[in-house]
């Protein structure tokens, strides 16, 4: 498929997929008119490229994960076992993240459950 069938999939910019090219993150090939070619397996990737990306994991980070993905599981096989620390502190922070997200939530839920008409007067 082209880079155009591939953004109306995914939902991604063609511009962040030549982008996600640019980075390594994926590797089509080249048609002789010079398009870019995808696969079917691009989709996912891509899907599992944005929710790395969205987790807060870089690119390089990214491209280091892509490889212990095969089809739906995760592989460790090759160089994926050393990433397991790198992960694992991956993990701590998106779950740091998720805490205080959370901690928003409840103090917006507390400040909708109050009557609209209270004030709120400032502290001198």
């Amino acid at each position: 498929m082209r880079i155009g069938e591939l953004s109306r999939r995914t939902g991604v910019s063609q511009r962040s997929l030549r982008y996600y090219e640019e980075q390594g993150l994926l590797t089509p090939t080249r048609l002789p008119n010079g398009y870019r070619d995808y696969d079917e397996r691009t989709v996912t990737t891509v899907r599992r490229i944005q929710i790395l990306l969205s987790a807060g994991l870089g690119t390089s980070a990214v491209a280091e994960i892509l490889p212990c993905a095969v089809d739906d599981s995760v592989v460790l096989s090759g160089k994926c076992p050393e990433l397991i620390d790198g992960l694992a502190k991956e993990r701590r922070r998106i779950n740091a993240a998720i805490d205080d997200l959370i901690a928003a939530r409840d103090i917006l839920d507390s400040l909708i459950g109050r009557p609209l008409h209270a004030q709120v007067v400032p502290s001198r």
